[in-house]
């Protein structure tokens, strides 16, 4: 029988780890990541990963419960609302929070069978990055590659803006680019760089770029985009536009991944 506990305290252990691992945008001291949201949780469970810790505001007991009694050997604790409410990642949340184990890759899972593998060349924003993540699984890449100096992939913000691809999606984090581009190229990945259109930069038009081979596509960062080092071992790809000069991260990297799985699917 489920027995939910209650904490009432700021100080207890538990929720300054979380308030912590929120602030910072990382896991916690345990290294469990926050998922945030009946849906994210409801996602992490249809994902089969493990939840430690379901935590919830007294005011939405009767619901948490209910999930509670859904996970063997789930810790289910119980704050005020207005403690929930100091610890949430979200400004209007929805009172319920979970500790997941999150899932681990290693580099040669993304650059399985007939690989599409997303760079994010030192994206910032979570909610991008988060995009991209489920924009992946959309359309059938095989893994998300975050660079170091990019937003860490267990960021609540990012896990929750992937809407749960995150727990599906093979990432790898925190390497650095010159031991990316070396085990890329050496597992014949031909790389593409998004660039916006420019007489400057001299870029394929996306129109005339084929994506039906072992290929990776660099996302740069939102304010200097795909960096030198990239840029000179990549072939330069860019999206017509009317209007605009660039689009945002997530738009243009979810573009690029839709015309590769349309290349994809149109090969005899």
């Amino acid at each position: 029988m489920l027995t939910p506990e209650t904490i009432a305290s700021a100080a207890n252990p538990l929720l300054k780890d979380v308030r912590r691992a929120v602030a910072r945008g990382s896991l916690t001291a345990a290294g469990w990541c926050i998922a945030e949201t009946f849906h994210l949780l409801e996602e992490a469970l249809r994902s089969q990963c493990e939840v430690k810790t379901v935590l919830g505001a007294e005011g939405k007991r009767d619901a948490v419960e209910a999930l509670g009694r859904r996970i063997p050997g789930v810790r289910v604790v119980l704050l005020p609302d207005a403690l929930f409410a100091a610890i949430a990642a979200t400004e209007h949340s929805q009172g319920v929070m979970a500790l997941v184990q999150p899932p681990e890759w290693q580099l040669p899972q993304l650059l399985r069978g007939d690989a599409l593998v997303v760079v994010l060349d030192g994206l910032q924003d979570p909610g991008n990055a988060g995009a991209i993540v489920r924009a992946a699984e959309a359309f059938g890449a095989t893994g998300v590659l975050f660079l170091k100096g990019t937003v860490s992939p267990h960021n609540p913000k990012t896990l929750r803006a992937s809407a749960g691809s995150l727990f599906r999606v093979p990432f790898v984090h925190g390497i650095a680019s010159a031991t990316a581009v070396a085990t890329l190229r050496q597992n014949g990945i031909k790389l593409f760089a998004a660039m916006p259109p420019s007489p400057a930069n001299s870029a394929d038009s996306l129109a005339a770029t084929l994506l039906t081979g072992r290929c990776g596509l660099i996302v740069g960062s939102e304010a200097r985009g795909v960096a030198a080092e990239w840029r000179a071992v990549s072939t330069p790809v860019s999206i017509p536009t009317v209007g605009v000069e660039s689009l945002n991260a997530a738009t243009a990297a979810a573009i690029l991944l839709y015309e590769a799985r349309r290349q994809r699917m149109a090969r005899p």
